[in-house]
């Protein structure tokens, strides 16, 4: 793929200061929930609120920077603060060791999930009335993944969903959450990783082609815990989400995948803030798509605050995106903020382009037609994500998917 540097933001800012020493039910939340709580991040002008209110979360006009990408009138209600009895109707392939239960909203806020960036995400965390929690034990290895399907079957009214994954010190878990019909979701996701615990989360949205999906996924990595996050957008009318990263304690390390893949008038959003606040943490970011069709649209932001406190950490961000046909756009934007000199390593990169014709001239002159030659470098680029999902039957399937948006399109 011929490189082409797209919108880049490159916010690289260096303290002044010496640096230290080295449910988806709808309803509302019950008295005790931590909304009206807005947490900052100093300086930063990276997401500067996060609150479960609201109210801190003004309705936006589409000027704002967290903003300006996303086609406000296609969220289609879920911006409004309107209460709704829609549901998502849900399966569940539970292992031993692994157990599911629905909280209250009191039970939730003493977890003390991370707090929503914006306001599609606070108020799905206000009006889902508790939430549906995941839980692994301490000490506990999964023996399988478990898999979580959740699925819409109309679109009249907002669904308001809450899930809350929680994996003890010490466990071992892999859970995928599928997403499929057709709803308008807003969803507050919390992952809370306990220390020592090692977690591999995938989510799939494989929406029809009229669902709007919007929603916070806020990730909570403890002291030595690893973290894989897997965000594969194939499906919907509009997907907007947007991940948060805080670390609890030195040592851990978060790695978040992504794969997208839109077509004509698609719109497909990944928003992302790591906030290293930890010393001797890492975090990678890897995010690939490809779009083709008129009015294809996809979004990647990627944000970055390295703390003075986060000393020794190492973190890196990466976006590729490979346009197929004329008339779609990708925008792709990389912020990175560091607020100490004393880190191991900090960098991104951005590149928007068409097809390498070094790579089709290849294949096409040992006798490959073009248009296989053409579907052997879209599988290939999409590999280096679907083989790191650890689960044989995802990636199996994504790889069929890919396919059939190629079938779709094809000359």
């Amino acid at each position: 793929m011929t490189d082409v540097i797209t919108e880049g933001l490159a916010q690289e800012v260096l303290a002044s200061t010496p640096p230290p020493g080295n449910p988806m039910q709808a309803g509302r939340p019950a008295a005790g929930h931590t909304t009206g709580h807005a947490k900052g991040h100093g300086g930063s002008k990276l997401h500067a609120v996060r609150s479960f209110d609201p109210a801190n979360h003004p309705m936006p006009t589409g000027r704002e920077e967290d903003w300006r990408f996303t086609p406000l009138r296609r969220l289609r209600g879920l911006l409004a603060d309107e209460r709704s009895d829609a549901h998502l109707s849900w399966s569940v392939d539970l292992p031993d060791g692994a157990e599911l239960r629905e909280l209250t909203a009191a039970e939730v806020a003493a977890l003390d999930t991370p707090a929503p960036p914006d306001r599609v995400g606070a108020l799905a965390a206000t009006h889902a009335g508790g939430a549906v929690l995941l839980r692994v034990a301490e000490d506990t290895v999964l023996s399988r993944p478990v898999h979580v399907r959740l699925h819409g079957e109309q679109d009249a009214s907002p669904v308001w969903g809450r899930v809350v994954i929680e994996v003890g010190q010490h466990a071992q878990a892999t859970v995928v959450l599928e997403h499929t019909g057709t709803a308008r979701y807003a969803a507050a996701t919390s992952v809370l990783v306990g220390d020592g615990a090692t977690v591999d989360v995938v989510s799939l949205q494989l929406w029809d082609d009229a669902a709007t999906h919007a929603g916070h996924v806020g990730m909570r990595v403890g002291r030595d815990a690893t973290l894989r996050s897997f965000q594969v957008s194939l499906g919907g009318d509009l997907v907007r989400l947007v991940e948060t990263v805080d670390y609890t304690g030195p040592g851990g390390d978060v790695e978040l995948y992504g794969l997208y893949y839109a077509d004509a008038g698609q719109h497909l959003e990944h928003r992302l803030f790591v906030d290293h606040d930890q010393p001797h943490c890492r975090s990678n970011v890897l995010y690939k798509g490809a779009l083709q069709g008129e009015g294809a649209h996809t979004v990647w932001v990627g944000d970055v605050l390295i703390q003075p406190t986060a000393t020794g950490i190492d973190t890196y961000e990466m976006n590729r995106n490979l346009v197929l046909t004329d008339g779609a756009r990708a925008d792709s934007v990389p912020n990175l903020e560091i607020e100490t000199g004393e880190i191991e390593g900090a960098g991104h990169a951005s590149a928007t382009g068409r097809f390498d014709d070094e790579q089709l001239f290849y294949l096409t002159a040992r006798g490959i037609p073009p248009e296989e030659a053409r579907r052997l470098v879209v599988r290939g680029y999409f590999l280096e994500i679907i083989n790191r999902i650890r689960v044989p039957e995802v990636a199996e399937r994504l790889t069929a998917e890919i396919e059939r948006e190629l079938a779709l399109n094809a000359p």
